[in-house]
């Protein structure tokens, strides 16, 4: 009997053994739910493309871990509960290794609750809202720039450092989306404080960026998340108010388009327009000349040269171009360069822990510093207890005679425009 035991035993050890190794030697599976149809479709195809590059060349190059990499991608249409559908089935049907994020903080708000409850990495490539952050969540990871509150800055110390003090805007007009992303920046700007939700916190934002630079808000208006339709109207009050500077803050691509082409419409001359998107190819294509002098935060330029790594190996922002174009027929924007590094940076982690254990790669992602950063086309990263990037401003872009040019900070990297100031008439 006790030899039938053993026997049986055996054989057990022997099966789990070989499903062990079966497992270890299929693909590593990655899940990203992404807004491919609706409001957000610009920026999730985009993002969609900078996965599968990313995923692809890692492939090339004998994969991970020796295994090969699936990417498996689900279009949630821009909508949260879809969203929320698609990532219980990464995780409770699908079982895959890892996620990654999804487009614009409207959708990533949720969604991080349902990882963070599953202590599973999420590594985020476009979700700034601070609400995010403030919530003590261990697994989120932010391959971005400072959270939206503090987009301001960017804009407004550019114009500190590069315009005389007595032609700096006076005055500002300030619109936005209903939306997690824009309400977030307008919050930094006019210094509004909130409290986070499930926590007892409040996160003080006072007096504001504005007040801060010196600058009078002069008119503010709030269009609703969806359905909004009178640009016009909303751009003949931002030229009744005469604000020298406007801060057009909106959710999507298409939302900047109409804005401008309202303001164009209606003759309204402000000396500078600072959006929030707009970094995108398709936004000069639809404005044409009305997108002269417009500036806009980006996290990624193709003048700067960081290097990153990928597959072990040196990968610079300049590699990541020449293999996009090659790919694509094209070269990328910011909206491709972002998830990318986000894949280089998971990769990283799963190579220095040696395997796809989630709570092992958070332990390593939170423990990286300023001397030993995860490298990518973004720079280094390196992150606080929120999971927000640490010392890493937003650069300042500006369309410049049909070309995004890079014009803020200067002296940091090579390749720096002249800003164009004041904005040249519609």
């Amino acid at each position: 009997m006790k030899r039938m035991q053993l026997l049986l035993a055996v054989v057990l050890i022997a099966a789990l053994l070989a499903g062990c190794g079966a497992a270890d030697e299929g693909p590593i599976t990655i899940g990203a739910t992404l807004p491919l149809t609706g409001g957000f479709a610009i920026n999730g195809e985009k993002h969609k493309e900078g996965y599968e590059m990313c995923v692809k060349l890692i492939n090339d190059k004998g994969g991970l871990l020796d295994r090969e990499v699936e990417l498996i991608v689900s279009d949630n249409q821009s909508d949260v509960d879809t969203s929320l559908a698609q990532i219980e089935r990464f995780l409770s049907v699908d079982n895959v290794d890892m996620m990654f994020g999804s487009f614009s903080s409207k959708l990533t708000f949720p969604l991080t609750s349902v990882t963070e409850q599953n202590k599973i990495v999420h590594p985020i490539p476009s979700g700034a809202a601070l609400k995010i952050y403030e919530r003590g969540y261990d697994y989120v990871f932010y391959f971005q720039p400072q959270a939206a509150e503090y987009v301001g800055l960017s804009p407004i110390g550019m114009l500190q450092d590069l315009v005389g003090e007595g032609d700096i805007p006076k005055t500002a007009a300030l619109v936005h989306a209903d939306d997690f992303f824009a309400d977030a920046i307008a919050a930094g700007l006019m210094g509004i404080d909130f409290e986070v939700e499930g926590e007892d916190k409040t996160v003080k934002l006072s007096p504001g960026l504005l007040a801060d630079a010196g600058m009078d808000l002069v008119y503010e208006e709030k269009w609703p998340e969806e359905g909004f339709s009178d640009w016009i109207g909303l751009a003949n009050s931002m030229k009744a108010s005469e604000a020298e500077m406007v801060f057009g803050l909106t959710a999507s691509p298409d939302e900047t388009i109409q804005l401008v082409r309202a303001m164009q419409t209606v003759g309204y001359q402000p000396k500078a327009v600072y959006l929030s998107q707009g970094t995108q190819e398709e936004f000069a294509q639809a404005v044409g000349d009305a997108a002269e002098a417009v500036m806009i935060h980006s996290a990624w330029d193709p003048a700067v040269q960081w290097e990153g790594l990928l597959a072990g190996e040196k990968f610079t922002n300049q590699d990541f171009q020449a293999a996009f174009e090659a790919e694509y027929g094209r070269p990328p924007d910011e909206d491709e360069a972002i998830p990318f590094a986000l894949c280089q940076g998971m990769e990283q982690a799963v190579r220095a822990v040696g395997s796809t254990d989630n709570v092992k790669m958070q332990e390593w992602l939170a423990a990286r510093t300023e001397s030993d950063p995860v490298k990518t086309i973004l720079g280094d990263f390196y992150w606080d207890e929120r999971g927000l990037p640490v010392g890493k401003p937003y650069l300042m872009t500006q369309w410049q005679g049909g070309e995004l040019k890079f014009v803020y900070p200067v002296g940091d990297f090579p390749g720096t425009e002249d800003l164009v100031y004041p904005k040249p008439e519609w």
